[in-house]
């Protein structure tokens, strides 16, 4: 029923400058449920560990979602019921298992002297030990009957349902106060996340994406297009997993030059059985394009 991909490449910026890529990403399928999972470690000084920390993002993400759906019937009976506070609670696990692998990596792999060279003492003290691994989360869910994800930083979760439209359905969370970024390492990320949750219409496809893949296009229409594109390809999947890394690495490389990860659960007998509703979709959103475009230039002249 469920099928999947995810894959993450290192930016032309991070090649230049020596970095390792901070993205992770990891899709699990199940029986009755599905997951894509992309995480983007930070870039910023304080920052060290965060490629250690996105891949702990990934891996807390998994393990919670794995917990929840460990009974399945007793979870898909509650969820659509009290889906907002089991969210939540979903939410809350994933960052306490995340601080566990934080704090045992520390413990078994303590600052060094490299590491703390890159600050004075002082700016040192001031640096929570948690923010060394910061990073963003983006999770999807795919179930029998509903789908739903969370989101703490940027990047991007889109879904296409059986109307063949691509949309992002998360609920923009302004919790972050100015000029703090949100993120797994925050005392308050619990209270940071975005969430959606759907059970009205039957998915076709969920992607989750750190934020190099949605700068690497000129607008949003142009993003959402990409992903229809790319799911009337899932048919064959095994020949769409060599293109997709090949696209991303160069999107990595002639775009913004940041890592990108891109993470996929897809219903494999609905992408079968609407194949030509896909198609149709692509074909719209060219003449959609085409037409944006003739305004535009219509507009300078």
């Amino acid at each position: 029923m469920f099928n999947g991909f995810s894959h993450s490449v290192m930016g032309a910026s991070h090649e230049k400058t020596g970095l390792v890529c901070q993205d992770s990403s990891a899709f699990k399928i199940c029986d009755n449920y599905a997951v894509a999972v992309v995480a983007d470690g930070h870039g910023s000084k304080k920052h060290f560990r965060s490629h250690i920390g996105s891949k702990y993002a990934v891996e807390s993400t998994i393990e919670a979602i794995d917990r929840y759906c460990e009974n399945y019937d007793d979870f898909e009976e509650n969820f659509p019921k009290n889906h907002k506070m089991i969210l939540r609670n979903i939410e809350k696990q994933i960052i306490s298992n995340w601080n566990k692998k934080v704090e045992k990596h520390l413990a078994e792999n303590p600052v060094t002297a490299d590491e703390k060279s890159k600050f004075t003492d002082e700016e040192f003290e001031k640096i929570a030990p948690e923010s060394y691994y910061g990073s963003t989360l983006i999770a999807a869910v795919a179930c029998k009957n509903f789908t739903f994800g969370v989101q703490i930083g940027d990047g991007s979760l889109v879904a296409l349902f059986d109307d063949g439209k691509a949309v992002m359905p998360m609920e923009y969370n302004e919790s972050a106060p100015a000029n703090v970024t949100a993120s797994i390492c925050n005392s308050n990320a619990a209270t940071m996340f975005s969430s959606f949750f759907n059970d009205k219409k039957k998915l076709i496809a969920l992607y989750a994406s750190t934020d190099g893949l949605y700068t690497s296009f000129g607008s949003e229409y142009d993003f959402l297009d990409y992903h229809t594109i790319i799911t009337s390809q899932l048919t064959n999947i095994e020949v769409f997993k060599k293109s997709i890394v090949n696209n991303l690495t160069k999107r990595s490389h002639f775009g913004t030059e940041d890592d990108i990860s891109l993470s996929c659960v897809f219903n494999e007998d609905i992408v079968r059985d609407e194949k030509e509703l896909i198609a149709k979709a692509v074909e719209d959103n060219k003449k959609a394009a085409a037409e944006r475009k003739a305004a535009l230039l219509t507009k300078r002249v």
